[in-house]
């Protein structure tokens, strides 16, 4: 693992308890660092600060996907607004997490992002019985929609879109179950791996930016909220 934070009291703690949960942590200060660490060493995940001197965790992020570089990427970030936390999504962060966080949170983000990359790293969540297995269909179609599953590629009618892992994994899933109404809690454990309470804005956060990829002018909008349950995909 890749832990880049400029705050000294910050970075010491993060990877005193890091390395006691069992990872191997090299910590740098800055951008410069961690672009340079991760072009030597290729990790298995980066923990990376948005606020840094130099060039910031969005710059490398940015770098890093202009590269072709997929390796999971968790954003720490003590900006709160939803338009920054798109940010960190568009440069290229599969999740973030805001300060002043709890360890047990960042413990749980790097567990589902590794589960998702690294099959044998983790079991798969439970779902209730509504939500079918994901399957091994290459090709999927829904509300007007359709997905290259093994190419990873999307299309909503001839526009393809561009999109991140945890959009693309997230679309997937609404397309999947198209017309079934999906609640937070199967959408987070599908997804993430781990149901981060009703107080989250991580999934909002992400349907409102994959809505932003999705919606066009004069078509109906396909990703739905049911007020107090969650989201469901169709095209009204």
């Amino acid at each position: 693992m890749l832990l880049a934070e400029d705050d000294r009291a910050i970075r010491h703690a993060l990877e005193r308890a890091l390395t006691l949960e069992g990872y191997q942590v090299t910590a740098v200060a800055d951008g410069v660092e961690a672009l340079a660490q991760a072009h030597r060493t290729p990790p298995d995940v980066l923990l990376l600060d948005v606020m840094m001197p130099g060039i910031d965790g969005l710059q490398v992020c940015r770098v890093l996907r202009a590269e072709g570089d997929r390796t999971p990427i968790l954003m720490l970030t003590a900006l709160v607004e939803t338009a920054d936390r798109i940010a960190g999504l568009d440069a290229g962060a599969d999740d973030y997490v805001v300060k002043p966080f709890d360890v047990e949170e960042v413990f749980a983000r790097l567990r589902a992002l590794l589960r998702r990359t690294s099959p044998d790293n983790g079991a798969v969540a439970d779902v209730p019985k509504e939500v079918p297995p994901v399957s091994a269909d290459r090709q999927i179609e829904a509300a007007g929609l359709r997905m290259d599953v093994q190419a990873r590629r999307a299309w909503r009618g001839e526009r393809e879109l561009e999109l991140t892992r945890t959009e693309f994994e997230l679309l997937e899933l609404l397309v999947r179950n198209a017309g079934i109404v999906l609640d937070h809690s199967t959408i987070y454990d599908r997804i993430w791996g781990y149901d981060f309470g009703p107080g989250s804005k991580n999934l909002a956060v992400y349907v409102g930016y994959l809505r932003r990829k999705l919606d066009e002018p004069g078509a109906p909008q396909l990703i739905h909220t049911v007020r107090g349950v969650g989201y469901v995909l169709r095209e009204d």
